[in-house]
Protein backbone atom coordinates (compact mmCIF):
# COMPACT_ATOMS: atom_id res chain seq x y z
CA UNK A 1 0.00 0.00 0.00
CA UNK A 2 2.84 2.43 0.84
CA UNK A 3 4.49 1.65 -2.49
CA UNK A 4 1.19 2.29 -4.26
CA UNK A 5 0.66 5.67 -2.55
CA UNK A 6 4.25 6.71 -3.29
CA UNK A 7 3.90 5.75 -6.94
CA UNK A 8 0.63 7.65 -7.22
CA UNK A 9 2.23 10.73 -5.62
CA UNK A 10 5.17 10.61 -8.03
CA UNK A 11 2.77 10.18 -10.95
CA UNK A 12 0.80 13.23 -9.89
CA UNK A 13 4.00 15.22 -9.50
CA UNK A 14 5.05 14.35 -13.04
CA UNK A 15 1.57 15.20 -14.25
CA UNK A 16 1.68 18.60 -12.56
CA UNK A 17 5.11 19.27 -14.07
CA UNK A 18 3.95 18.49 -17.58
CA UNK A 19 0.72 20.42 -17.08
CA UNK A 20 2.83 23.52 -16.38
CA UNK A 21 5.06 22.83 -19.38
CA UNK A 22 2.06 22.36 -21.66
CA UNK A 23 0.33 25.46 -20.37
CA UNK A 24 3.50 27.45 -21.01
CA UNK A 25 3.62 26.18 -24.57
CA UNK A 26 -0.05 26.91 -25.19
CA UNK A 27 -0.68 30.03 -23.16
CA UNK A 28 -1.53 31.82 -26.41
CA UNK A 29 -4.57 29.56 -26.88
CA UNK A 30 -7.21 31.76 -25.30
CA UNK A 31 -10.94 32.16 -25.41
CA UNK A 32 -12.34 35.62 -24.69
CA UNK A 33 -16.02 36.42 -24.51
CA UNK A 34 -18.54 39.00 -23.45
CA UNK A 35 -20.11 36.01 -21.68
CA UNK A 36 -17.85 35.97 -18.61
CA UNK A 37 -19.40 32.77 -17.27
CA UNK A 38 -18.69 30.90 -20.50
CA UNK A 39 -15.14 32.26 -20.58
CA UNK A 40 -14.54 30.95 -17.06
CA UNK A 41 -15.98 27.58 -18.09
CA UNK A 42 -13.58 27.38 -21.04
CA UNK A 43 -10.59 28.28 -18.86
CA UNK A 44 -11.53 25.56 -16.38
CA UNK A 45 -11.96 23.00 -19.15
CA UNK A 46 -8.67 23.93 -20.84
CA UNK A 47 -6.70 23.74 -17.61
CA UNK A 48 -8.32 20.45 -16.60
CA UNK A 49 -7.70 18.95 -20.03
CA UNK A 50 -4.02 19.93 -19.99
CA UNK A 51 -3.63 18.47 -16.51
CA UNK A 52 -4.28 15.06 -18.08
CA UNK A 53 -1.18 15.20 -20.27
CA UNK A 54 1.18 12.31 -19.58
CA UNK A 55 4.95 12.32 -19.38
CA UNK A 56 6.40 12.12 -22.94
CA UNK A 57 9.34 10.20 -21.47
CA UNK A 58 7.07 7.30 -20.44
CA UNK A 59 7.71 4.02 -22.29
CA UNK A 60 4.55 4.47 -24.40
CA UNK A 61 5.79 7.84 -25.67
CA UNK A 62 3.79 11.07 -25.82
CA UNK A 63 0.26 10.56 -24.48
CA UNK A 64 -2.62 12.01 -22.47
CA UNK A 65 -5.09 10.35 -20.16
CA UNK A 66 -8.23 9.07 -21.83
CA UNK A 67 -9.53 6.59 -19.26
CA UNK A 68 -10.06 6.54 -15.51
CA UNK A 69 -7.25 8.81 -14.23
CA UNK A 70 -6.06 6.21 -11.71
CA UNK A 71 -5.09 3.90 -14.58
CA UNK A 72 -2.58 6.24 -16.29
CA UNK A 73 -3.89 4.98 -19.62
CA UNK A 74 -5.88 5.77 -22.75
CA UNK A 75 -8.73 3.74 -24.27
CA UNK A 76 -10.01 3.69 -27.82
CA UNK A 77 -13.43 5.24 -27.26
CA UNK A 78 -12.14 8.09 -25.12
CA UNK A 79 -9.24 8.91 -27.44
CA UNK A 80 -11.60 8.97 -30.42
CA UNK A 81 -13.72 11.48 -28.50
CA UNK A 82 -10.94 13.61 -27.00
CA UNK A 83 -8.57 13.80 -29.96
CA UNK A 84 -9.99 16.88 -31.67
CA UNK A 85 -9.83 18.97 -28.51
CA UNK A 86 -6.35 17.57 -27.86
CA UNK A 87 -5.24 18.81 -31.28
CA UNK A 88 -6.65 22.24 -30.48
CA UNK A 89 -4.73 22.23 -27.19
CA UNK A 90 -1.40 21.52 -28.90
CA UNK A 91 -1.27 17.79 -28.14
CA UNK A 92 -0.82 16.74 -31.75
CA UNK A 93 2.28 14.62 -31.08
CA UNK A 94 0.37 12.67 -28.46
CA UNK A 95 -2.51 12.09 -30.88
CA UNK A 96 -0.17 10.80 -33.57
CA UNK A 97 1.51 8.41 -31.15
CA UNK A 98 -1.67 7.13 -29.49
CA UNK A 99 -3.50 6.48 -32.75
CA UNK A 100 -0.41 4.66 -34.01
CA UNK A 101 -0.39 2.48 -30.88
CA UNK A 102 -3.97 1.39 -31.53
CA UNK A 103 -3.38 0.81 -35.23
CA UNK A 104 -0.27 -1.32 -34.92
CA UNK A 105 -1.73 -3.58 -32.22
CA UNK A 106 -4.57 -4.99 -34.32
CA UNK A 107 -4.03 -8.75 -34.66
CA UNK A 108 -5.53 -12.00 -35.92
CA UNK A 109 -5.04 -13.61 -32.49
CA UNK A 110 -7.41 -11.01 -31.01
CA UNK A 111 -9.87 -11.50 -33.87
CA UNK A 112 -8.72 -8.23 -35.43
CA UNK A 113 -9.28 -6.20 -32.29
CA UNK A 114 -6.56 -3.90 -31.02
CA UNK A 115 -5.93 -3.21 -27.34
CA UNK A 116 -8.97 -1.45 -25.89
CA UNK A 117 -6.82 0.38 -23.38
CA UNK A 118 -3.05 1.02 -23.33
CA UNK A 119 -1.18 2.31 -20.30
CA UNK A 120 1.82 4.58 -19.93
CA UNK A 121 4.12 1.54 -19.96
CA UNK A 122 3.06 0.85 -23.54
CA UNK A 123 1.22 -2.32 -22.53
CA UNK A 124 -2.43 -3.35 -22.60
CA UNK A 125 -3.96 -2.11 -19.35
CA UNK A 126 -4.44 -5.12 -17.03
CA UNK A 127 -7.83 -3.74 -15.97
CA UNK A 128 -9.06 -4.66 -19.46
CA UNK A 129 -6.69 -7.38 -20.70
CA UNK A 130 -5.48 -10.76 -19.49
CA UNK A 131 -4.35 -12.37 -22.74
CA UNK A 132 -5.44 -12.49 -26.38
CA UNK A 133 -8.33 -14.83 -25.51
CA UNK A 134 -9.51 -12.91 -22.46
CA UNK A 135 -10.01 -9.16 -22.63
CA UNK A 136 -12.62 -6.41 -22.71
CA UNK A 137 -13.50 -4.86 -26.07
CA UNK A 138 -16.39 -2.80 -27.44
CA UNK A 139 -16.76 -3.49 -31.17
CA UNK A 140 -17.55 0.16 -32.01
CA UNK A 141 -13.93 1.02 -31.24
CA UNK A 142 -12.28 0.27 -34.59
CA UNK A 143 -14.74 2.46 -36.49
CA UNK A 144 -14.67 5.24 -33.89
CA UNK A 145 -10.87 5.42 -34.13
CA UNK A 146 -11.03 5.27 -37.94
CA UNK A 147 -13.48 8.19 -38.05
CA UNK A 148 -11.52 10.22 -35.48
CA UNK A 149 -8.33 9.77 -37.51
CA UNK A 150 -10.15 11.12 -40.57
CA UNK A 151 -11.26 14.18 -38.60
CA UNK A 152 -7.66 14.74 -37.51
CA UNK A 153 -6.55 14.60 -41.14
CA UNK A 154 -9.17 17.17 -42.12
CA UNK A 155 -8.05 19.43 -39.26
CA UNK A 156 -4.28 19.05 -39.60
CA UNK A 157 -3.61 18.05 -43.19
CA UNK A 158 -1.39 15.21 -41.94
CA UNK A 159 -1.91 12.51 -44.59
CA UNK A 160 -0.33 9.86 -42.41
CA UNK A 161 -3.73 9.59 -40.71
CA UNK A 162 -5.24 8.24 -43.91
CA UNK A 163 -2.42 6.43 -45.70
CA UNK A 164 0.38 5.82 -43.21
CA UNK A 165 1.26 2.10 -43.43
CA UNK A 166 0.05 1.08 -39.97
CA UNK A 167 -3.10 3.20 -40.31
CA UNK A 168 -3.98 1.91 -43.77
CA UNK A 169 -3.55 -1.68 -42.54
CA UNK A 170 -5.77 -1.02 -39.51
CA UNK A 171 -8.51 0.44 -41.70
CA UNK A 172 -8.39 -2.40 -44.25
CA UNK A 173 -8.59 -5.01 -41.52
CA UNK A 174 -11.39 -3.16 -39.73
CA UNK A 175 -13.71 -2.87 -42.74
CA UNK A 176 -12.76 -6.37 -43.94
CA UNK A 177 -11.58 -9.20 -41.71
CA UNK A 178 -12.93 -7.59 -38.53
CA UNK A 179 -16.45 -7.36 -39.96
CA UNK A 180 -16.26 -10.97 -41.15
CA UNK A 181 -14.83 -12.35 -37.91
CA UNK A 182 -17.45 -10.64 -35.72
CA UNK A 183 -20.36 -11.31 -38.13
CA UNK A 184 -21.20 -7.64 -38.66
CA UNK A 185 -22.45 -7.72 -42.24
CA UNK A 186 -25.65 -5.67 -42.84
CA UNK A 187 -27.81 -8.80 -43.30
CA UNK A 188 -26.38 -10.53 -40.20
CA UNK A 189 -26.78 -7.85 -37.54
CA UNK A 190 -29.89 -9.32 -35.91
CA UNK A 191 -29.14 -13.00 -36.56
CA UNK A 192 -25.46 -13.14 -35.56
CA UNK A 193 -24.39 -15.30 -32.60
CA UNK A 194 -24.32 -13.55 -29.22
CA UNK A 195 -20.63 -14.45 -28.81
CA UNK A 196 -19.24 -15.22 -32.29
CA UNK A 197 -15.68 -15.91 -31.15
CA UNK A 198 -16.19 -17.57 -27.77
CA UNK A 199 -13.50 -20.17 -27.06
CA UNK A 200 -14.07 -23.65 -25.64
CA UNK A 201 -13.52 -22.59 -22.03
CA UNK A 202 -16.06 -19.74 -22.25
CA UNK A 203 -17.33 -18.64 -18.82
CA UNK A 204 -20.31 -16.29 -18.88
CA UNK A 205 -19.47 -15.05 -15.38
CA UNK A 206 -16.04 -13.85 -16.51
CA UNK A 207 -16.36 -10.36 -18.00
CA UNK A 208 -13.19 -10.91 -20.06
CA UNK A 209 -15.07 -13.72 -21.81
CA UNK A 210 -18.55 -12.21 -21.94
CA UNK A 211 -17.31 -8.73 -22.95
CA UNK A 212 -14.71 -9.82 -25.47
CA UNK A 213 -16.54 -8.19 -28.36
CA UNK A 214 -19.45 -6.21 -26.92
CA UNK A 215 -21.79 -5.16 -29.72
CA UNK A 216 -22.35 -1.71 -28.22
CA UNK A 217 -20.82 0.98 -26.03
CA UNK A 218 -23.73 0.32 -23.67
CA UNK A 219 -22.49 -2.21 -21.16
CA UNK A 220 -25.48 -2.81 -18.89
CA UNK A 221 -27.57 -5.30 -20.92
CA UNK A 222 -26.38 -8.84 -20.29
CA UNK A 223 -27.83 -10.47 -23.44
CA UNK A 224 -27.34 -7.58 -25.88
CA UNK A 225 -26.81 -8.99 -29.36
CA UNK A 226 -26.63 -5.69 -31.23
CA UNK A 227 -26.66 -2.01 -30.29
CA UNK A 228 -27.92 0.71 -32.60
CA UNK A 229 -24.74 2.62 -31.76
CA UNK A 230 -22.65 -0.17 -33.30
CA UNK A 231 -24.76 -0.10 -36.47
CA UNK A 232 -24.21 3.67 -36.58
CA UNK A 233 -20.47 3.14 -36.07
CA UNK A 234 -20.40 0.64 -38.94
CA UNK A 235 -22.23 3.03 -41.26
CA UNK A 236 -19.95 5.93 -40.40
CA UNK A 237 -16.86 3.71 -40.56
CA UNK A 238 -17.70 2.54 -44.08
CA UNK A 239 -18.51 6.08 -45.22
CA UNK A 240 -15.33 7.46 -43.72
CA UNK A 241 -13.24 4.71 -45.30
CA UNK A 242 -14.81 5.59 -48.65
CA UNK A 243 -13.83 9.23 -48.06
CA UNK A 244 -10.28 8.15 -47.24
CA UNK A 245 -10.06 6.10 -50.43
CA UNK A 246 -11.30 9.06 -52.48
CA UNK A 247 -8.74 11.35 -50.85
CA UNK A 248 -6.11 8.81 -51.94
CA UNK A 249 -7.39 8.76 -55.53
CA UNK A 250 -9.20 5.38 -55.27
CA UNK A 251 -12.63 6.50 -56.41
CA UNK A 252 -13.89 3.19 -57.82
CA UNK A 253 -13.11 1.31 -54.62
CA UNK A 254 -14.66 4.14 -52.59
CA UNK A 255 -18.01 3.71 -54.33
CA UNK A 256 -18.37 0.17 -52.96
CA UNK A 257 -17.97 1.39 -49.40
CA UNK A 258 -20.44 4.22 -50.02
CA UNK A 259 -23.00 1.51 -50.77
CA UNK A 260 -22.10 -0.45 -47.64
CA UNK A 261 -22.45 2.67 -45.50
CA UNK A 262 -25.93 3.28 -46.90
CA UNK A 263 -26.94 -0.34 -46.25
CA UNK A 264 -26.14 0.05 -42.55
CA UNK A 265 -27.87 3.44 -42.42
CA UNK A 266 -31.00 2.06 -44.06
CA UNK A 267 -30.96 -0.84 -41.59
CA UNK A 268 -31.22 1.70 -38.76
CA UNK A 269 -34.14 3.52 -40.37
CA UNK A 270 -36.12 0.41 -41.33
CA UNK A 271 -35.43 -1.85 -38.33
CA UNK A 272 -34.71 0.38 -35.34
CA UNK A 273 -37.32 3.14 -35.43
CA UNK A 274 -40.35 2.58 -33.18
CA UNK A 275 -43.47 4.19 -34.63
CA UNK A 276 -45.28 3.47 -31.38
CA UNK A 277 -42.67 5.17 -29.15
CA UNK A 278 -41.62 7.70 -31.79
CA UNK A 279 -37.93 7.05 -31.16
CA UNK A 280 -35.12 4.65 -32.02
CA UNK A 281 -34.66 1.39 -30.19
CA UNK A 282 -31.14 1.18 -28.84
CA UNK A 283 -30.49 -2.57 -28.49
CA UNK A 284 -31.59 -5.97 -29.75
CA UNK A 285 -31.37 -8.91 -27.36
CA UNK A 286 -30.53 -12.56 -27.81
CA UNK A 287 -34.23 -13.24 -27.08
CA UNK A 288 -35.12 -11.48 -30.33
CA UNK A 289 -36.60 -8.33 -28.81
CA UNK A 290 -35.75 -4.65 -29.15
CA UNK A 291 -35.29 -2.46 -26.10
CA UNK A 292 -34.06 0.85 -24.76
CA UNK A 293 -30.87 1.74 -22.92
CA UNK A 294 -28.08 4.18 -23.82
CA UNK A 295 -27.14 4.65 -27.45
CA UNK A 296 -29.08 7.55 -29.00
CA UNK A 297 -26.13 9.91 -28.53
CA UNK A 298 -24.03 7.91 -31.00
CA UNK A 299 -26.63 8.24 -33.76
CA UNK A 300 -25.70 11.93 -33.64
CA UNK A 301 -21.99 11.44 -32.91
CA UNK A 302 -21.61 9.20 -35.96
CA UNK A 303 -23.86 11.53 -37.98
CA UNK A 304 -26.07 8.89 -39.61
CA UNK A 305 -29.48 10.57 -39.29
CA UNK A 306 -30.68 12.18 -42.51
CA UNK A 307 -34.32 12.44 -41.44
CA UNK A 308 -34.41 15.88 -39.80
CA UNK A 309 -37.62 15.17 -37.89
CA UNK A 310 -36.23 11.98 -36.36
CA UNK A 311 -32.94 13.72 -35.57
CA UNK A 312 -34.75 16.52 -33.75
CA UNK A 313 -36.85 14.04 -31.80
CA UNK A 314 -33.69 12.17 -30.83
CA UNK A 315 -32.12 15.40 -29.57
CA UNK A 316 -35.28 16.26 -27.61
CA UNK A 317 -35.21 12.83 -25.96
CA UNK A 318 -31.54 13.21 -25.08
CA UNK A 319 -32.11 16.62 -23.52
CA UNK A 320 -35.11 15.40 -21.53
CA UNK A 321 -33.25 12.91 -19.33
CA UNK A 322 -30.23 12.65 -17.06
CA UNK A 323 -27.02 11.03 -18.30
CA UNK A 324 -23.63 10.03 -16.98
CA UNK A 325 -20.83 12.55 -17.64
CA UNK A 326 -19.30 10.42 -20.40
CA UNK A 327 -22.49 10.76 -22.46
CA UNK A 328 -22.96 14.39 -21.53
CA UNK A 329 -19.46 15.26 -22.68
CA UNK A 330 -20.56 14.53 -26.28
CA UNK A 331 -23.51 16.94 -26.15
CA UNK A 332 -21.84 20.35 -26.71
CA UNK A 333 -20.33 19.17 -29.99
CA UNK A 334 -23.26 17.17 -31.36
CA UNK A 335 -25.80 19.85 -30.42
CA UNK A 336 -23.66 22.39 -32.26
CA UNK A 337 -24.12 20.44 -35.48
CA UNK A 338 -27.86 21.19 -35.31
CA UNK A 339 -28.01 24.61 -33.63
CA UNK A 340 -29.25 24.77 -30.01
CA UNK A 341 -27.05 27.66 -28.74
CA UNK A 342 -28.68 27.90 -25.30
CA UNK A 343 -28.46 24.15 -24.71
CA UNK A 344 -24.81 23.99 -25.80
CA UNK A 345 -23.93 26.74 -23.36
CA UNK A 346 -25.84 25.13 -20.47
CA UNK A 347 -24.18 21.77 -21.14
CA UNK A 348 -20.70 23.34 -21.10
CA UNK A 349 -21.47 25.19 -17.87
CA UNK A 350 -22.71 21.97 -16.28
CA UNK A 351 -19.69 19.94 -17.38
CA UNK A 352 -17.27 22.51 -15.93
CA UNK A 353 -19.19 23.28 -12.74
CA UNK A 354 -17.05 22.36 -9.69
CA UNK A 355 -20.17 20.77 -8.20
CA UNK A 356 -20.62 18.32 -11.10
CA UNK A 357 -19.76 14.79 -10.06
CA UNK A 358 -16.85 13.15 -11.90
CA UNK A 359 -16.05 16.30 -13.87
CA UNK A 360 -12.38 15.28 -13.56
CA UNK A 361 -13.03 12.36 -15.95
CA UNK A 362 -10.89 13.30 -18.99
CA UNK A 363 -13.66 13.15 -21.58
CA UNK A 364 -15.51 15.92 -19.76
CA UNK A 365 -12.99 18.74 -20.09
CA UNK A 366 -12.03 17.79 -23.64
CA UNK A 367 -15.71 17.72 -24.61
CA UNK A 368 -16.20 21.21 -23.18
CA UNK A 369 -13.20 22.60 -25.10
CA UNK A 370 -14.46 21.10 -28.35
CA UNK A 371 -17.95 22.33 -27.52
CA UNK A 372 -16.80 25.95 -27.36
CA UNK A 373 -14.58 25.88 -30.46
CA UNK A 374 -16.70 23.71 -32.75
CA UNK A 375 -20.09 23.72 -31.05
CA UNK A 376 -20.47 27.44 -30.32
CA UNK A 377 -17.96 29.03 -32.70
CA UNK A 378 -18.59 26.51 -35.48
CA UNK A 379 -14.94 26.30 -36.54
CA UNK A 380 -14.21 23.45 -38.94
CA UNK A 381 -11.33 22.60 -41.27
CA UNK A 382 -11.06 20.58 -44.46
CA UNK A 383 -7.50 19.85 -45.55
CA UNK A 384 -8.72 18.44 -48.87
CA UNK A 385 -9.56 21.95 -50.08
CA UNK A 386 -7.40 23.94 -47.62
CA UNK A 387 -10.52 25.48 -46.09
CA UNK A 388 -11.51 26.85 -42.69
CA UNK A 389 -15.20 27.39 -41.96
CA UNK A 390 -16.75 29.53 -39.26
CA UNK A 391 -20.42 29.66 -38.23
CA UNK A 392 -21.48 31.50 -35.08
CA UNK A 393 -23.77 29.38 -32.93
CA UNK A 394 -23.91 31.48 -29.80
CA UNK A 395 -26.42 33.76 -28.18
CA UNK A 396 -27.43 36.79 -30.23
CA UNK A 397 -25.76 39.45 -28.07
CA UNK A 398 -22.48 37.60 -27.42
CA UNK A 399 -19.03 38.17 -28.91
CA UNK A 400 -16.53 35.31 -28.81
CA UNK A 401 -12.83 35.22 -29.70
CA UNK A 402 -10.46 32.26 -29.89
CA UNK A 403 -6.81 33.21 -30.30
CA UNK A 404 -4.01 31.20 -31.92
CA UNK A 405 -5.87 27.98 -32.52
CA UNK A 406 -3.62 25.32 -34.19
CA UNK A 407 -5.10 24.19 -37.53
CA UNK A 408 -3.87 23.23 -41.02
CA UNK A 409 -0.21 23.41 -39.96
CA UNK A 410 -0.55 27.01 -38.84
CA UNK A 411 -2.78 28.87 -36.41
CA UNK A 412 -5.77 31.15 -36.58
CA UNK A 413 -7.55 33.71 -34.43
CA UNK A 414 -11.31 34.13 -34.88
CA UNK A 415 -13.76 36.71 -33.51
CA UNK A 416 -17.49 36.18 -34.03
CA UNK A 417 -20.87 37.70 -33.34
CA UNK A 418 -24.21 36.80 -34.86
CA UNK A 419 -23.58 39.23 -37.75
CA UNK A 420 -19.81 39.65 -38.00
CA UNK A 421 -16.73 37.46 -38.14
CA UNK A 422 -13.01 38.03 -38.57
CA UNK A 423 -10.22 35.56 -39.29
CA UNK A 424 -6.49 36.04 -38.92
CA UNK A 425 -4.05 33.40 -40.19
CA UNK A 426 -0.59 33.03 -38.65
CA UNK A 427 2.34 30.94 -39.82
CA UNK A 428 0.82 29.55 -43.00
CA UNK A 429 -1.22 30.82 -45.88
CA UNK A 430 -3.15 31.32 -47.92
CA UNK A 431 -6.18 29.38 -46.74
CA UNK A 432 -9.74 29.49 -48.00
CA UNK A 433 -12.11 30.97 -45.44
CA UNK A 434 -15.77 30.05 -45.74
CA UNK A 435 -17.47 32.76 -43.66
CA UNK A 436 -20.94 31.47 -42.82
CA UNK A 437 -23.87 33.27 -41.23
CA UNK A 438 -27.21 31.92 -40.09
CA UNK A 439 -30.15 32.93 -42.27
CA UNK A 440 -30.63 33.83 -45.91
CA UNK A 441 -28.76 37.03 -46.74
CA UNK A 442 -28.35 38.37 -50.31
CA UNK A 443 -24.93 39.90 -49.65
CA UNK A 444 -21.97 39.56 -47.30
CA UNK A 445 -19.60 42.50 -46.85
CA UNK A 446 -15.92 41.44 -46.91
CA UNK A 447 -13.41 44.08 -45.80
CA UNK A 448 -15.89 46.75 -46.84
CA UNK A 449 -16.71 45.28 -50.26
CA UNK A 450 -20.19 43.85 -50.83
CA UNK A 451 -20.22 40.34 -52.30
CA UNK A 452 -23.09 38.17 -53.43
CA UNK A 453 -23.74 35.39 -50.90
CA UNK A 454 -24.21 31.70 -51.63
CA UNK A 455 -26.69 29.63 -49.64
CA UNK A 456 -26.92 26.09 -48.34
CA UNK A 457 -28.94 23.99 -45.91
CA UNK A 458 -27.17 22.69 -42.83
CA UNK A 459 -28.16 19.88 -40.48
CA UNK A 460 -31.44 20.58 -38.76
CA UNK A 461 -32.76 22.31 -41.89
CA UNK A 462 -30.90 25.53 -41.08
CA UNK A 463 -30.38 27.92 -43.98
CA UNK A 464 -27.00 29.66 -43.97
CA UNK A 465 -25.34 32.23 -46.20
CA UNK A 466 -21.63 32.18 -47.02
CA UNK A 467 -18.76 33.52 -49.08
CA UNK A 468 -15.37 31.94 -49.76
CA UNK A 469 -12.43 34.29 -49.21
CA UNK A 470 -8.68 33.61 -49.56
CA UNK A 471 -6.74 34.73 -46.50
CA UNK A 472 -2.97 35.11 -46.74
CA UNK A 473 -0.49 34.45 -43.95
CA UNK A 474 -0.53 37.20 -41.32
CA UNK A 475 -3.59 38.76 -42.92
CA UNK A 476 -6.88 39.52 -41.18
CA UNK A 477 -10.19 39.54 -43.04
CA UNK A 478 -13.55 40.71 -41.68
CA UNK A 479 -16.96 39.67 -42.97
CA UNK A 480 -20.42 40.87 -41.94
CA UNK A 481 -24.07 40.73 -42.91
CA UNK A 482 -26.20 43.89 -42.91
Amino acid sequence: MIRFIAAAFIGLAFQSCFQQECLAQNEVLKFRSTDAVLQTAFDRARDMALSHRGNPADPVGDWYEAALPSRFAFCMRDVAHQSMAAEMLGLGKANSNMFSQFAKNISDSKDWCSYWEINKEGKPAPEDYRNDDEFWYNLNANFDVLNAAWKLYLWTGDKRYINGPEFADFYRKSVGEYVERWVLQPDSLLSRPLHPNAHAAYNDRDSFHRCRGLASYSEGVHDLKMGVDLVAALSRGMQTYADMLRADGKTAEAAGFDKKAEQYRQHIETKWWSNKEDKYFTYYSSKGTFGYTEGETFLLWFDVLKDTTRARKTIDQILARDWNVENQSYFPYVLGQYGYPEQIRSQILHLTDPATKRREYPEVSYGAVQGVIQGIMGIEADARVNRITTLFNGRTDDTHTIENLPVLQGSISVTETARTASLRVTGRGPVQWRAMFAGKHPFIVVNGARRKASHTIMKGSRTVSFVDVPVAADQQITARVD
